[in-house]
Protein backbone atom coordinates (compact mmCIF):
# COMPACT_ATOMS: atom_id res chain seq x y z
CA UNK A 1 0.00 0.00 0.00
CA UNK A 2 2.99 2.30 0.37
CA UNK A 3 3.08 2.19 -3.51
CA UNK A 4 -0.62 4.45 -3.49
CA UNK A 5 1.43 7.29 -1.62
CA UNK A 6 3.97 7.26 -4.31
CA UNK A 7 1.61 6.49 -7.20
CA UNK A 8 -0.58 9.59 -5.94
CA UNK A 9 2.67 12.00 -5.86
CA UNK A 10 3.79 11.03 -8.95
CA UNK A 11 -0.12 12.24 -10.03
CA UNK A 12 0.27 15.48 -8.48
CA UNK A 13 3.77 16.41 -10.25
CA UNK A 14 1.87 15.49 -13.72
CA UNK A 15 -0.76 17.54 -12.52
CA UNK A 16 1.36 20.38 -11.24
CA UNK A 17 2.72 19.96 -14.83
CA UNK A 18 -1.01 20.56 -16.46
CA UNK A 19 -1.42 23.59 -14.77
CA UNK A 20 1.42 25.35 -15.46
CA UNK A 21 0.31 24.97 -19.19
CA UNK A 22 -3.15 25.90 -18.49
CA UNK A 23 -3.15 28.26 -14.80
CA UNK A 24 -5.67 30.54 -15.82
CA UNK A 25 -8.48 28.20 -16.63
CA UNK A 26 -7.70 25.90 -14.30
CA UNK A 27 -7.62 27.73 -10.92
CA UNK A 28 -9.85 24.84 -9.18
CA UNK A 29 -7.54 22.51 -10.12
CA UNK A 30 -4.87 23.99 -8.71
CA UNK A 31 -6.57 24.64 -5.65
CA UNK A 32 -6.65 20.61 -5.42
CA UNK A 33 -3.03 20.17 -6.25
CA UNK A 34 -1.81 22.67 -3.62
CA UNK A 35 -3.73 20.64 -1.14
CA UNK A 36 -2.94 17.25 -2.65
CA UNK A 37 1.06 18.26 -2.85
CA UNK A 38 1.22 19.32 1.47
CA UNK A 39 -0.23 16.04 2.26
CA UNK A 40 2.08 13.79 -0.29
CA UNK A 41 4.98 15.62 1.12
CA UNK A 42 4.06 15.02 4.67
CA UNK A 43 2.78 11.09 4.12
CA UNK A 44 5.90 10.11 1.67
CA UNK A 45 8.44 11.59 4.69
CA UNK A 46 7.23 8.07 6.98
CA UNK A 47 4.93 6.41 4.20
CA UNK A 48 4.90 3.35 6.75
CA UNK A 49 4.33 5.42 9.42
CA UNK A 50 1.27 7.34 7.96
CA UNK A 51 -0.23 4.73 6.42
CA UNK A 52 -0.41 2.79 10.36
CA UNK A 53 -2.91 5.56 10.85
CA UNK A 54 -6.04 3.87 10.31
CA UNK A 55 -7.64 7.20 9.05
CA UNK A 56 -4.96 8.02 6.69
CA UNK A 57 -5.43 4.84 4.71
CA UNK A 58 -9.13 5.31 4.43
CA UNK A 59 -8.91 8.91 3.08
CA UNK A 60 -5.28 7.45 0.69
CA UNK A 61 -8.35 4.90 -0.36
CA UNK A 62 -11.23 7.34 -0.92
CA UNK A 63 -9.31 9.84 -2.57
CA UNK A 64 -7.96 7.65 -5.22
CA UNK A 65 -11.01 5.87 -5.96
CA UNK A 66 -13.74 8.53 -5.66
CA UNK A 67 -12.16 12.30 -5.53
CA UNK A 68 -9.38 11.78 -8.61
CA UNK A 69 -12.06 10.77 -10.65
CA UNK A 70 -14.32 13.79 -9.98
CA UNK A 71 -10.86 15.39 -11.03
CA UNK A 72 -10.58 13.79 -13.69
CA UNK A 73 -13.97 15.01 -15.63
CA UNK A 74 -12.73 18.61 -14.65
CA UNK A 75 -9.64 18.40 -16.29
CA UNK A 76 -11.54 16.45 -19.31
CA UNK A 77 -13.61 19.85 -19.74
CA UNK A 78 -10.04 21.40 -21.51
CA UNK A 79 -7.99 18.29 -22.33
CA UNK A 80 -4.62 18.03 -21.28
CA UNK A 81 -2.87 14.83 -23.10
CA UNK A 82 0.21 14.66 -20.43
CA UNK A 83 -1.76 14.48 -17.61
CA UNK A 84 -4.59 12.61 -18.73
CA UNK A 85 -2.46 10.28 -20.13
CA UNK A 86 -0.27 9.43 -16.82
CA UNK A 87 -3.95 9.62 -14.43
CA UNK A 88 -5.19 6.78 -17.15
CA UNK A 89 -2.01 4.83 -16.79
CA UNK A 90 -1.93 5.01 -12.98
CA UNK A 91 -5.81 4.00 -12.47
CA UNK A 92 -4.76 0.20 -13.38
CA UNK A 93 -3.08 0.45 -9.45
CA UNK A 94 -5.56 2.46 -7.86
CA UNK A 95 -7.93 0.96 -5.52
CA UNK A 96 -11.72 0.16 -6.57
CA UNK A 97 -15.23 0.31 -4.50
CA UNK A 98 -14.54 -2.62 -2.66
CA UNK A 99 -11.01 -1.55 -1.52
CA UNK A 100 -12.86 1.53 -0.20
CA UNK A 101 -16.07 0.15 1.30
CA UNK A 102 -13.73 -2.43 2.58
CA UNK A 103 -11.97 0.14 4.15
CA UNK A 104 -14.79 1.71 5.82
CA UNK A 105 -15.98 -1.64 7.53
CA UNK A 106 -12.75 -1.96 8.80
CA UNK A 107 -12.71 1.42 10.70
CA UNK A 108 -16.34 0.31 12.06
CA UNK A 109 -14.41 -3.03 12.89
CA UNK A 110 -12.18 -1.21 15.04
CA UNK A 111 -14.60 1.02 16.45
CA UNK A 112 -16.65 -1.52 17.91
CA UNK A 113 -13.50 -4.16 18.96
CA UNK A 114 -11.92 -0.89 20.85
CA UNK A 115 -14.81 1.00 21.96
CA UNK A 116 -14.12 4.15 20.08
CA UNK A 117 -16.53 6.75 20.26
CA UNK A 118 -17.56 8.41 16.73
CA UNK A 119 -16.66 11.85 17.38
CA UNK A 120 -12.87 11.03 19.05
CA UNK A 121 -12.65 9.41 15.82
CA UNK A 122 -13.46 12.03 13.64
CA UNK A 123 -12.03 14.20 15.86
CA UNK A 124 -8.60 12.72 15.45
CA UNK A 125 -7.77 12.20 18.93
CA UNK A 126 -6.39 8.91 17.97
CA UNK A 127 -1.96 9.10 18.06
CA UNK A 128 -1.68 10.70 14.93
CA UNK A 129 -4.05 13.54 14.97
CA UNK A 130 -5.94 12.82 11.68
CA UNK A 131 -9.04 14.45 11.43
CA UNK A 132 -12.26 13.07 9.33
CA UNK A 133 -14.12 15.67 7.28
CA UNK A 134 -17.70 15.99 6.93
CA UNK A 135 -17.51 13.96 3.67
CA UNK A 136 -15.99 11.22 5.64
CA UNK A 137 -18.19 10.48 7.75
CA UNK A 138 -20.93 11.40 5.59
CA UNK A 139 -19.21 8.36 3.41
CA UNK A 140 -18.65 5.96 6.36
CA UNK A 141 -22.37 6.36 7.16
CA UNK A 142 -23.58 5.48 3.34
CA UNK A 143 -20.72 2.10 3.85
CA UNK A 144 -22.60 1.25 7.00
CA UNK A 145 -26.88 2.31 5.67
CA UNK A 146 -25.52 -0.04 2.18
CA UNK A 147 -25.11 -2.55 4.27
CA UNK A 148 -27.89 -2.76 6.24
CA UNK A 149 -25.75 -1.98 9.41
CA UNK A 150 -28.42 1.01 10.79
CA UNK A 151 -26.62 1.22 14.20
CA UNK A 152 -22.92 2.62 13.02
CA UNK A 153 -25.33 4.43 9.80
CA UNK A 154 -26.59 6.47 12.96
CA UNK A 155 -23.16 7.21 14.82
CA UNK A 156 -21.96 8.44 11.24
CA UNK A 157 -24.50 10.51 10.04
CA UNK A 158 -25.17 12.05 13.61
CA UNK A 159 -21.32 12.92 13.53
CA UNK A 160 -21.39 14.40 10.31
CA UNK A 161 -24.81 16.39 10.92
CA UNK A 162 -22.46 17.39 13.99
CA UNK A 163 -19.85 18.97 12.48
CA UNK A 164 -21.90 20.22 9.24
CA UNK A 165 -23.88 22.77 12.28
CA UNK A 166 -20.14 23.39 13.02
CA UNK A 167 -19.33 25.62 10.27
CA UNK A 168 -17.63 22.84 8.71
CA UNK A 169 -18.18 22.95 5.13
CA UNK A 170 -18.73 20.17 2.91
CA UNK A 171 -16.33 19.25 -0.19
CA UNK A 172 -19.25 17.67 -2.07
CA UNK A 173 -22.93 18.68 -2.22
CA UNK A 174 -24.26 15.32 -1.81
CA UNK A 175 -22.93 15.67 1.99
CA UNK A 176 -25.94 18.76 2.79
CA UNK A 177 -27.94 18.49 6.18
CA UNK A 178 -31.18 17.21 4.28
CA UNK A 179 -29.72 14.27 2.65
CA UNK A 180 -28.11 13.60 6.07
CA UNK A 181 -31.49 13.93 7.87
CA UNK A 182 -32.83 11.84 5.53
CA UNK A 183 -30.64 9.07 6.44
CA UNK A 184 -30.69 9.54 10.00
CA UNK A 185 -34.31 9.20 10.04
CA UNK A 186 -34.56 6.41 8.52
CA UNK A 187 -31.55 4.37 10.32
CA UNK A 188 -32.98 5.67 13.74
CA UNK A 189 -36.69 4.82 12.40
CA UNK A 190 -34.69 0.58 11.54
CA UNK A 191 -33.71 0.82 15.34
CA UNK A 192 -37.01 0.61 16.36
CA UNK A 193 -36.60 4.73 17.80
CA UNK A 194 -39.88 6.08 16.52
CA UNK A 195 -40.13 9.31 18.55
CA UNK A 196 -36.46 10.11 17.18
CA UNK A 197 -36.71 9.27 14.04
CA UNK A 198 -40.19 11.63 13.42
CA UNK A 199 -38.20 14.04 15.19
CA UNK A 200 -35.15 14.02 12.63
CA UNK A 201 -37.70 14.44 10.02
CA UNK A 202 -39.27 17.38 11.23
CA UNK A 203 -35.80 18.78 11.44
CA UNK A 204 -35.77 17.68 7.69
CA UNK A 205 -38.70 18.91 6.70
CA UNK A 206 -37.84 22.78 8.60
CA UNK A 207 -35.23 22.38 6.00
CA UNK A 208 -37.01 21.21 3.18
CA UNK A 209 -40.52 21.10 3.24
CA UNK A 210 -41.46 19.81 -0.18
CA UNK A 211 -39.06 16.69 0.25
CA UNK A 212 -41.28 14.09 -1.08
CA UNK A 213 -40.26 11.18 1.11
CA UNK A 214 -39.99 12.89 4.39
CA UNK A 215 -43.51 14.13 3.95
CA UNK A 216 -44.89 10.54 3.42
CA UNK A 217 -42.59 9.86 6.80
CA UNK A 218 -43.88 12.33 8.25
CA UNK A 219 -47.37 10.64 7.97
CA UNK A 220 -46.54 7.23 8.40
CA UNK A 221 -44.59 7.71 11.54
CA UNK A 222 -47.42 9.93 13.25
CA UNK A 223 -49.47 6.68 12.33
CA UNK A 224 -47.17 4.13 13.95
CA UNK A 225 -46.53 6.31 17.08
CA UNK A 226 -50.13 6.51 18.21
CA UNK A 227 -50.35 3.06 17.26
CA UNK A 228 -47.69 2.52 19.71
CA UNK A 229 -48.97 4.61 22.65
CA UNK A 230 -52.33 2.93 22.46
CA UNK A 231 -51.34 -0.49 22.41
CA UNK A 232 -48.56 0.66 25.22
CA UNK A 233 -51.98 2.53 26.98
CA UNK A 234 -53.91 -0.74 26.94
CA UNK A 235 -50.64 -2.99 28.13
CA UNK A 236 -51.02 -0.56 30.84
CA UNK A 237 -54.50 -1.23 31.59
CA UNK A 238 -53.93 -4.93 31.71
CA UNK A 239 -50.86 -4.80 33.73
CA UNK A 240 -49.10 -2.74 35.81
CA UNK A 241 -45.81 -4.50 35.96
CA UNK A 242 -45.89 -4.07 32.00
CA UNK A 243 -45.32 -0.19 32.81
CA UNK A 244 -43.07 1.15 30.47
CA UNK A 245 -42.49 -1.92 28.41
CA UNK A 246 -40.68 -1.19 24.59
CA UNK A 247 -40.10 -3.26 21.95
CA UNK A 248 -37.50 -5.67 21.89
CA UNK A 249 -35.25 -3.35 19.44
CA UNK A 250 -35.26 -0.32 21.93
CA UNK A 251 -33.63 -2.51 25.12
CA UNK A 252 -30.96 -3.10 22.76
CA UNK A 253 -30.35 -0.29 21.42
CA UNK A 254 -26.36 0.55 21.27
CA UNK A 255 -25.53 -2.89 21.60
CA UNK A 256 -24.31 -3.58 18.15
CA UNK A 257 -26.04 -6.94 16.99
CA UNK A 258 -25.90 -8.21 20.54
CA UNK A 259 -28.43 -11.06 19.61
CA UNK A 260 -26.25 -12.41 16.84
CA UNK A 261 -22.99 -11.96 18.44
CA UNK A 262 -21.17 -15.11 19.29
CA UNK A 263 -19.37 -15.44 22.62
CA UNK A 264 -16.44 -16.05 21.05
CA UNK A 265 -16.61 -12.75 19.34
CA UNK A 266 -17.35 -11.18 23.01
CA UNK A 267 -14.25 -12.57 24.13
CA UNK A 268 -11.99 -11.98 21.41
CA UNK A 269 -13.27 -8.18 21.37
CA UNK A 270 -12.56 -8.19 25.23
CA UNK A 271 -8.88 -9.76 25.04
CA UNK A 272 -8.16 -7.15 22.46
CA UNK A 273 -8.90 -4.58 24.92
CA UNK A 274 -6.59 -5.85 27.39
CA UNK A 275 -10.29 -7.08 29.43
CA UNK A 276 -10.79 -10.78 31.02
CA UNK A 277 -7.85 -12.11 31.28
CA UNK A 278 -8.22 -15.26 33.19
CA UNK A 279 -5.26 -16.22 35.11
CA UNK A 280 -5.70 -15.91 38.90
CA UNK A 281 -2.33 -14.72 40.85
CA UNK A 282 -1.44 -18.52 42.06
CA UNK A 283 -0.87 -19.32 39.12
CA UNK A 284 0.82 -15.86 37.85
CA UNK A 285 2.96 -16.77 40.86
CA UNK A 286 4.07 -19.54 38.26
CA UNK A 287 5.25 -17.84 35.91
CA UNK A 288 9.30 -17.43 35.41
CA UNK A 289 11.97 -15.75 33.12
CA UNK A 290 14.94 -17.73 32.82
CA UNK A 291 18.42 -18.30 31.03
CA UNK A 292 17.52 -21.16 28.37
CA UNK A 293 20.62 -23.24 26.68
CA UNK A 294 18.12 -26.22 25.70
CA UNK A 295 19.81 -28.95 27.57
CA UNK A 296 23.54 -27.25 27.24
CA UNK A 297 23.32 -26.67 23.50
CA UNK A 298 26.87 -25.52 21.97
CA UNK A 299 25.13 -22.30 21.00
CA UNK A 300 23.66 -21.41 23.74
CA UNK A 301 26.07 -22.61 26.23
CA UNK A 302 28.22 -19.31 26.46
CA UNK A 303 25.33 -16.98 25.23
CA UNK A 304 21.45 -18.71 26.41
CA UNK A 305 18.40 -17.12 25.05
CA UNK A 306 15.97 -15.17 27.10
CA UNK A 307 12.84 -16.94 28.06
CA UNK A 308 9.80 -16.41 29.46
CA UNK A 309 6.40 -17.71 30.52
CA UNK A 310 3.50 -16.52 28.94
CA UNK A 311 1.16 -18.94 29.87
CA UNK A 312 0.40 -22.24 31.80
CA UNK A 313 -1.60 -24.11 29.92
CA UNK A 314 -1.11 -24.27 26.68
CA UNK A 315 2.15 -23.91 27.77
CA UNK A 316 3.37 -20.51 25.79
CA UNK A 317 6.90 -19.58 25.62
CA UNK A 318 7.91 -15.98 24.68
CA UNK A 319 12.23 -15.83 23.39
CA UNK A 320 13.48 -11.99 23.60
CA UNK A 321 16.12 -10.73 21.77
CA UNK A 322 15.81 -13.92 19.26
CA UNK A 323 16.72 -11.58 15.72
CA UNK A 324 18.93 -8.59 15.23
CA UNK A 325 17.05 -5.35 13.65
CA UNK A 326 19.42 -5.73 10.60
CA UNK A 327 18.12 -9.00 10.13
CA UNK A 328 14.51 -7.81 10.71
CA UNK A 329 14.95 -5.03 7.89
CA UNK A 330 16.62 -7.59 5.56
CA UNK A 331 13.51 -10.44 6.07
CA UNK A 332 11.67 -7.22 5.00
CA UNK A 333 13.03 -5.98 1.93
CA UNK A 334 13.24 -9.76 0.99
CA UNK A 335 9.56 -10.04 1.72
CA UNK A 336 7.87 -6.79 0.33
CA UNK A 337 7.82 -7.44 -3.06
CA UNK A 338 6.41 -10.67 -2.93
CA UNK A 339 3.76 -9.59 -0.12
CA UNK A 340 0.43 -11.15 -1.21
CA UNK A 341 -3.23 -11.37 0.37
CA UNK A 342 -2.56 -14.26 3.06
CA UNK A 343 -4.08 -17.29 2.62
CA UNK A 344 -5.26 -20.29 4.89
CA UNK A 345 -5.84 -23.66 4.18
CA UNK A 346 -9.31 -24.64 3.33
CA UNK A 347 -10.32 -26.87 5.59
CA UNK A 348 -12.24 -29.63 3.11
CA UNK A 349 -9.58 -29.67 0.05
CA UNK A 350 -6.58 -28.52 2.12
CA UNK A 351 -6.00 -26.24 -0.54
CA UNK A 352 -4.54 -22.79 0.26
CA UNK A 353 -6.91 -19.68 -0.08
CA UNK A 354 -7.98 -16.31 0.53
CA UNK A 355 -10.56 -15.59 3.04
CA UNK A 356 -12.36 -12.89 3.44
CA UNK A 357 -11.39 -12.26 7.97
CA UNK A 358 -7.37 -12.44 7.37
CA UNK A 359 -6.76 -8.84 6.42
CA UNK A 360 -3.54 -9.06 5.58
CA UNK A 361 -0.57 -9.46 3.44
CA UNK A 362 1.88 -12.58 3.32
CA UNK A 363 5.56 -13.61 1.75
CA UNK A 364 6.80 -16.95 2.02
CA UNK A 365 10.72 -17.13 2.11
CA UNK A 366 12.91 -20.18 1.65
CA UNK A 367 16.25 -20.72 2.92
CA UNK A 368 18.13 -20.90 0.13
CA UNK A 369 17.64 -17.32 -1.20
CA UNK A 370 19.52 -15.69 1.34
CA UNK A 371 21.33 -16.83 4.50
CA UNK A 372 19.41 -14.85 6.87
CA UNK A 373 16.53 -16.61 6.44
CA UNK A 374 18.46 -19.72 6.79
CA UNK A 375 19.94 -18.43 9.90
CA UNK A 376 16.90 -17.61 11.39
CA UNK A 377 15.50 -21.33 10.22
CA UNK A 378 18.34 -23.14 12.09
CA UNK A 379 18.32 -20.75 15.20
CA UNK A 380 14.46 -21.97 15.37
CA UNK A 381 15.47 -25.44 15.02
CA UNK A 382 18.34 -25.10 17.46
CA UNK A 383 15.90 -23.33 20.03
CA UNK A 384 12.55 -25.52 20.11
CA UNK A 385 15.29 -28.92 19.42
CA UNK A 386 12.49 -29.69 16.43
CA UNK A 387 13.20 -30.47 12.90
CA UNK A 388 12.72 -27.48 10.77
CA UNK A 389 13.40 -29.17 7.27
CA UNK A 390 9.49 -30.60 7.04
CA UNK A 391 8.51 -27.59 8.21
CA UNK A 392 6.67 -24.66 5.91
CA UNK A 393 8.66 -21.97 4.60
CA UNK A 394 9.08 -18.71 6.50
CA UNK A 395 5.52 -16.97 6.30
CA UNK A 396 6.48 -13.25 6.36
CA UNK A 397 2.93 -11.13 7.27
CA UNK A 398 2.31 -7.58 7.30
CA UNK A 399 -0.42 -6.90 9.23
CA UNK A 400 -0.83 -3.12 7.95
CA UNK A 401 -3.73 -0.75 7.95
CA UNK A 402 -5.16 -1.84 4.47
CA UNK A 403 -8.43 -2.41 4.90
CA UNK A 404 -7.68 -0.59 7.84
CA UNK A 405 -7.02 -2.74 11.15
CA UNK A 406 -5.16 -5.80 10.05
CA UNK A 407 -6.97 -9.24 11.52
CA UNK A 408 -6.81 -12.67 11.66
CA UNK A 409 -10.17 -13.73 13.35
CA UNK A 410 -10.08 -17.10 15.74
CA UNK A 411 -8.74 -20.05 14.18
CA UNK A 412 -6.52 -22.98 14.75
CA UNK A 413 -3.26 -23.89 13.11
CA UNK A 414 -3.79 -27.60 13.47
CA UNK A 415 -5.86 -29.58 10.96
CA UNK A 416 -8.67 -31.51 12.66
CA UNK A 417 -10.43 -34.66 12.55
CA UNK A 418 -13.02 -33.55 10.52
CA UNK A 419 -10.20 -32.12 7.96
CA UNK A 420 -8.32 -35.06 6.65
CA UNK A 421 -7.13 -33.61 4.21
CA UNK A 422 -5.35 -30.59 5.65
CA UNK A 423 -2.04 -30.13 4.82
CA UNK A 424 -2.54 -33.22 2.48
CA UNK A 425 -0.83 -31.86 0.05
CA UNK A 426 2.26 -30.86 1.81
CA UNK A 427 2.96 -34.61 2.84
CA UNK A 428 5.13 -33.76 6.10
CA UNK A 429 1.71 -34.61 8.71
CA UNK A 430 0.11 -31.72 11.11
CA UNK A 431 1.46 -28.52 12.43
CA UNK A 432 2.87 -29.73 15.53
CA UNK A 433 3.97 -26.36 16.82
CA UNK A 434 3.66 -22.53 15.92
CA UNK A 435 6.79 -20.44 16.49
CA UNK A 436 5.67 -16.29 16.16
CA UNK A 437 8.21 -13.83 15.51
CA UNK A 438 7.67 -10.16 15.96
CA UNK A 439 9.41 -8.07 13.55
CA UNK A 440 8.00 -4.51 14.88
CA UNK A 441 6.50 -3.08 17.52
CA UNK A 442 3.05 -1.70 17.58
CA UNK A 443 1.72 1.41 18.42
CA UNK A 444 -1.55 0.45 19.43
CA UNK A 445 -3.65 -2.96 18.96
CA UNK A 446 -2.23 -5.84 17.21
CA UNK A 447 -2.48 -8.38 20.03
CA UNK A 448 -2.19 -12.19 20.29
CA UNK A 449 -4.84 -13.86 22.18
CA UNK A 450 -5.77 -17.04 22.71
CA UNK A 451 -10.00 -17.09 22.97
CA UNK A 452 -10.36 -20.38 25.15
CA UNK A 453 -8.27 -19.81 27.67
CA UNK A 454 -8.06 -15.57 27.99
CA UNK A 455 -4.23 -15.42 27.05
CA UNK A 456 -3.44 -12.23 25.35
CA UNK A 457 0.58 -11.68 23.92
CA UNK A 458 1.36 -8.25 22.65
CA UNK A 459 3.68 -7.89 19.99
CA UNK A 460 7.29 -7.11 21.29
CA UNK A 461 10.13 -6.67 18.10
CA UNK A 462 12.51 -8.88 17.97
CA UNK A 463 11.26 -11.95 20.33
CA UNK A 464 9.40 -14.39 19.18
CA UNK A 465 6.37 -16.49 20.94
CA UNK A 466 6.18 -20.71 20.81
CA UNK A 467 3.71 -23.21 21.51
CA UNK A 468 3.01 -26.80 20.47
CA UNK A 469 -0.50 -27.04 19.09
CA UNK A 470 -0.95 -30.74 19.30
CA UNK A 471 -0.15 -32.91 22.43
CA UNK A 472 2.63 -35.55 22.45
CA UNK A 473 -0.37 -38.28 21.94
CA UNK A 474 -0.73 -36.45 17.90
CA UNK A 475 -4.35 -35.03 19.56
CA UNK A 476 -4.75 -31.48 18.93
CA UNK A 477 -4.76 -29.22 21.66
CA UNK A 478 -7.97 -27.09 21.13
CA UNK A 479 -6.67 -24.12 24.08
CA UNK A 480 -4.52 -22.67 21.38
CA UNK A 481 -7.57 -21.38 19.38
CA UNK A 482 -6.18 -17.70 18.72
CA UNK A 483 -6.97 -14.86 17.12
CA UNK A 484 -4.57 -11.50 15.91
CA UNK A 485 -6.13 -8.42 17.01
CA UNK A 486 -7.37 -5.63 14.22
CA UNK A 487 -4.27 -2.91 14.25
CA UNK A 488 -5.80 0.41 15.84
CA UNK A 489 -2.72 2.42 15.08
CA UNK A 490 0.88 1.34 13.30
CA UNK A 491 1.97 -1.46 11.07
CA UNK A 492 2.78 -5.53 12.48
CA UNK A 493 5.36 -7.50 11.16
CA UNK A 494 5.35 -10.93 12.02
CA UNK A 495 6.90 -14.32 10.52
CA UNK A 496 5.22 -17.42 11.30
CA UNK A 497 7.08 -20.70 11.44
CA UNK A 498 5.20 -23.81 10.93
CA UNK A 499 6.13 -27.30 12.14
CA UNK A 500 4.96 -30.32 11.23
CA UNK A 501 5.08 -34.04 12.50
CA UNK A 502 7.32 -35.40 10.27
CA UNK A 503 10.51 -35.83 11.44
CA UNK A 504 10.04 -35.07 14.79
CA UNK A 505 9.78 -39.14 15.87
CA UNK A 506 12.77 -38.90 17.77
CA UNK A 507 12.46 -35.43 18.81
CA UNK A 508 9.13 -35.14 20.56
CA UNK A 509 8.40 -38.72 20.94
CA UNK A 510 4.67 -39.92 20.87
CA UNK A 511 4.40 -41.73 24.62
CA UNK A 512 3.64 -45.46 24.97
CA UNK A 513 0.67 -45.17 26.86
CA UNK A 514 -1.78 -42.78 25.56
CA UNK A 515 -1.67 -39.07 27.21
CA UNK A 516 -2.56 -35.91 26.28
Amino acid sequence: MTDLLFTEKDLITSLKDYITAEQSKLERVKKWAEKMDALSVTATQDPEGFLGHPVNAFKLMKRLNTEWAELESLVLSDMSEGFVSNLTIQRQHFPNDDDQVGAAKALMRLQDTYKLDTSVMASGDLPGETRLTVDDCYDLGKVAYSEADYFHTELWMSQALQQLEGGEEPASAAADAVTILDYLSYSIYQQGELERALEYTRQLLRLDSTHQRANGNLKYFEYQLDKQKKVEEDEKKEEDDEEGTVREEEKTKGERGTADYLPERRKYEQLCRGEGIKMTPRRQSRMFCRYFDNNRHPKFVIAPVKEEDEWDRPHILRYHDIVSDAEIELVKQLAKPRLRRATISNPITGVLETAHYRISKSAWLTSYEHKVVDKINQRIEDITGLDVTTAEELQVTRWQNYGVGGQYEPHFDFGRKDEPDAFKELGTGNRIATWLLYMSNVSSGGATVFTDVGAAVLPKKGSAVFWYNLFPSGEGDYRTRHAACPVLVGNKWVSNKWIHERGQEFRRRCPLAWQL
